[in-house]
């Protein structure tokens, strides 16, 4: 049975469509790149807002006017939100509610029962290329949340809080690395609260994967800042796990944070980010936060500007606030006009630039382990000598999750490589690095991918690791 697997939204649906691609290949089935060539189709769809919600019906849909003879399976928390809604769609001939996602290839096989099945299972890659790149694995430790943000209908879709055990992830870690992944990512709906149902808890999970598995980079997804474990900030003594941290924000104003039910004010958030710096060398923060939010005065807003600069944040995913039907927050009185979110979300993105631009500049000079990603395009080119000499542009991340380019040799193949670049410039809000070939060519980069000499160099130092 060959099976396309399509999906919107967060990094936990990309973690989901993973662990299907690989349950697929166990059971003698085939997740393929191209929807014309499936017997089945599953999109794993989104609903944290409205707009994710027409997007997951608009693309069900046109795969179904793509593949008309594939069967249809929608999924993920649009379908979860309204089953009997998901059900009547056009060409939909099943619905798996999140909770039933772990059953889902079983689902499949039940529905499509005029194959005659493979007893032996396939070889498929250990990850569906066309969805997850190959440096780079998302690896779902838990679903579900136990708090319920006024503005948040994912916690609704999700359900329970529902971790998986240490060992199970372990396990698929180690299987990850062995194929040739370089990094694996902890992604859940509320990561911090991994463990809250089976006795575990995110440092014994992430000290259980650096002690028994060789990934060479571990990097932990969006955090909330709350329910962490008060020996969280003592797991970057090892240089494996990336000193970068996600923790949303949403408001710098307690009193728009009390209305959105967050659980972390001002004070202790700040409290909880210099503990951190404190004891993680270079970290970078990056955080998620909501403009415009139902009774949000210009008070409140200026409260909000002071405290994000006063923390000064690496990168923000800003959020213009949008009435998302079920949440608590849609029915709140002093909803603010459109006018009016779109100068304050204007601002906090002129904010957001100027301290990442900041944040970009305290590494000049310095040479840190890049993770280099696949499929590089030729960026120029230029006559030196009597032959042409052509470079390629590569994209990468340092550990602490800057974005990175450098323009390297034809015939030099960094995909999938973590190796020292020296940092040297800023262009287009991007990191310039350069690369010592010598360095490359007398090292396993793998090997040297915890290398971090942070005093400027004119060449990359050679490491003997």
């Amino acid at each position: 049975m060959n099976v396309y697997l399509a999906t919107l939204g967060c990094r936990l649906n990309e973690a989901e469509i993973a662990d299907w691609d690989r349950e697929l290949g166990k059971r003698g089935h085939l997740a393929v790149a191209n929807a014309e060539d499936a017997h089945v189709v599953v999109v794993n769809s989104c609903a944290v807002t409205a707009e994710a919600a027409r997007k997951s019906r608009k693309l069900t849909s046109s795969l179904r006017r793509r593949v008309p003879q594939a069967k249809m399976i929608l999924t993920g928390c649009y379908a979860s939100l309204d089953l009997d809604r998901a059900r009547k769609m056009a060409g939909v001939d099943d619905v798996i509610d999140n909770q039933d996602k772990p059953f889902l290839v079983e689902r499949l096989e039940a529905l499509v029962v005029d194959f005659d099945f493979p007893n032996e299972p396939t070889n498929p890659p250990p990850m569906l290329a066309a969805r997850v790149a190959r440096t780079r694995a998302f690896i779902k430790v838990q679903d579900g949340c136990r708090n319920r943000c006024t503005f948040c209908i994912v916690t609704i879709a999700r359900g329970t809080e529902r971790s998986r055990t240490v060992a199970d992830i372990v396990d698929q870690i180690a299987i990850a690395a062995a194929s040739g992944v370089r990094e694996a990512v902890l992604t859940g709906v509320h990561l911090g609260g991994f463990g809250s149902d089976n006795g575990s808890n995110l440092s014994e999970l992430v000290r259980a994967i650096l002690a028994d598995t060789d990934i060479p980079r571990l990097r932990l997804s969006s955090l909330e800042p709350w329910d962490l474990p008060a020996d969280f900030h003592t797991l970057w003594q090892s240089p494996r796990l990336a000193p970068h941290l996600h923790l949303p924000l949403q408001s710098g104003c307690d009193a728009t944070l009390k209305r959105m039910a967050r659980r972390c004010p001002t004070e202790r958030y700040r409290r909880l980010v210099d503990k951190l710096r404190g004891n993680i060398n270079d970290l970078v923060l990056t955080t998620d936060l909501i403009v415009g939010f139902p009774g949000e005065t210009d008070k409140e807003w200026s409260q909000t500007k002071s405290f994000v600069e006063s923390i000064g944040f690496a990168d923000m995913h800003i959020f213009t606030y949008s009435t998302r039907e079920g949440t608590t927050a849609a029915r709140f009185d002093g909803q603010i006009d459109v006018a009016t979110k779109k100068a304050r979300s204007a601002e906090m993105h002129a904010i957001a630039s100027h301290m990442k631009h900041a944040a970009l500049s305290r590494f000049i000079g310095h040479t840190r382990p890049v993770l280099w990603e696949a499929n590089p395009t030729l960026a120029n080119q230029s006559t030196k000598g009597n032959g042409e000499n052509q470079t390629r542009r590569y994209l990468g991340y340092t550990d602490n999750y800057l974005r990175v380019e450098a323009n390297v040799e034809i015939g030099l193949d960094l995909e999938g490589l973590v190796c020292p670049a020296l940092l040297i410039s800023i262009q287009n809000g991007r990191l310039q690095a350069e690369l010592d070939k010598a360095t490359l060519s007398q090292n396993d980069p793998h090997l040297i991918s915890s290398s971090i000499n942070r005093r400027p160099r004119i060449h990359l130092p050679v490491s003997p690791r």
